[in-house]
């Protein structure tokens, strides 16, 4: 297969960032049961879903594996008082107004856009965030699709 077929069949999919702390997806949120929104807050309309600070991993890791090489990294951030600088799935452009609160508020699952969460040792670009992408997911969930929902500024 050359490249460009092999791009143009894996164009939704992209392999997952390298992060600077070795995080399992698969173990938190699948075997041991925690919500995504026991370490992503769900931000105020217009701000991207963020990071956990160091403190919400700490509050079990100061006892549980923290003789684990990655969560001694992970107190060393949480000693200095910095943040995991954590590399994002998703870029969203600036010209584009998204909320996860809007969507979670209307029943979407973090699932509709990242995938089999519980499923996965490290996410990945499930889907590419393509103003037809998004227009098509719209319509199905019978959301508003004009313009303004996505392009006014807020």
């Amino acid at each position: 297969m050359t490249l460009a077929l092999l791009l143009f069949l894996f164009a939704d999919h992209a392999p997952p960032p390298a992060q600077p702390i070795a995080y399992s997806h698969k173990l938190h949120a699948g075997a041991l049961g925690l919500a995504c929104k026991t370490c992503h807050t769900n931000p105020d309309p217009g701000e991207m879903m963020g990071f956990p600070a160091t403190s919400v991993c700490m509050t079990c890791h100061q006892s549980v594996k923290k003789d684990s090489e990655q969560i001694q990294k992970l107190a060393a951030f949480h000693e200095q008082k910095r943040a995991v600088p954590w590399k994002r799935v998703y870029q969203i452009p600036s010209f584009v107004f998204f909320s996860h609160r809007v969507h979670v508020e209307a029943g979407s699952s973090c699932e509709t856009c990242h995938g089999p969460v519980k499923e996965r040792e490290a996410l990945w670009r499930e889907k590419i965030l393509s103003m037809g992408n998004c227009m098509e997911c719209h319509q199905q969930k019978h959301a508003l699709n004009d313009c303004d929902t996505c392009h006014e500024p807020r």
